[in-house]
């Protein structure tokens, strides 16, 4: 009896493994040769020859919360998250791992804030809460763009972004998604520069690539004092010796301890990101 319901069962699904989905082996399903897997939805084939061509193959983009305004005073300009997101998108085609900090400078920053007579712990938590209202704008504009994307908090917010774990935002880079890392570290007293040098070491990346309103790291404020020249490349012990404003000094700092090159460049310019992941001389780069 026990023969015939094992014939049975066969014969049932030979008509499955003829039209090449899946074959019984040992009682478990397995593709049949030359069958392909459903990609999943978002995904997007690659050209390998761009693949190989890049100089960097996963890459944290940080972003500061003023890049989101654009040319207004406050707020969330969806113009500039649309074309941050078609640059992300770029660099996605060509099979990079995108990961993004982004701070909250457009809505609230909590070291102002504390100036003014705030609690500087409570301002800062304040500030970490705008990065999420950033993190969720920039989500949305990739996504709009058919690029699958996740907010990953340090602040559990669960119905808005997931809690993030370090291994879970890894898959979901190898996966082909971008991840947007929210509320900083989820500590006070921590810049979202900071978080961005932990979170590059975390998951892994290359680089750290520092999106700005110039094209790079000048021997003063470039828009103070048009006389100030441009680096092509600079130490990292150069950048805090001289004070240069490119990221505080512990993420500075943390980027040293752990040889994480930093480039800078000017995110205003059409192209410039694709430009800097295919290796050309684009901004400024901080190095040992």
């Amino acid at each position: 009896m026990g023969a015939r319901l094992f014939f049975c069962f066969v014969e049932m699904h030979k008509g499955e493994t003829s039209r090449g989905d899946t074959a019984i082996v040992d009682g478990s399903r397995k593709p049949e040769a030359g069958s392909r897997r459903k990609p999943e939805a978002g995904s997007r084939r690659y050209n390998r020859s761009d693949m190989s061509a890049a100089a960097y193959q996963r890459v944290l983009l940080k972003l500061s919360g003023e890049a989101l305004m654009g040319e207004q005073q406050f707020g969330i300009d969806p113009a500039v998250t649309t074309q941050i997101a078609k640059d992300i998108l770029e660099i996605q085609q060509l099979g990079v791992q995108t990961a993004v900090v982004i701070g909250g400078g457009n809505l609230f920053r909590g070291l102002a804030a504390s100036a003014k007579g705030m609690d500087r712990a409570t301002a800062d938590y304040m500030g970490m809460l705008a990065t999420v209202i950033n993190a969720l704008a920039l989500q949305d504009a990739l996504e709009h763009n058919g690029v699958p994307t996740r907010v990953a908090s340090a602040i559990e917010m669960r119905a808005v972004a997931e809690p993030f774990i370090r291994r879970r935002a890894v898959r979901h880079l190898e996966k082909g998604r971008v991840v947007v890392f929210a509320a900083g570290t989820g500590n006070p007293y921590f810049t979202t520069d900071t978080a961005a040098a932990l979170r590059a070491m975390e998951m892994k990346a290359d680089v750290i690539l520092k999106g700005t309103k110039v094209d790079g790291i000048y021997t003063a404020d470039p828009m103070l004092h048009p006389e100030a020249t441009k680096y092509d490349e600079i130490s990292y012990f150069r950048v805090l010796e001289q004070g240069l404003k490119v990221m505080d000094a512990t993420a500075i700092s943390l980027c040293m301890d752990n040889k994480l090159p930093i480039v800078v460049f000017n995110l205003r310019t059409a192209g410039s990101l694709r430009r800097v992941i295919m290796g050309e001389a684009v901004g400024t780069t901080v190095r040992a």
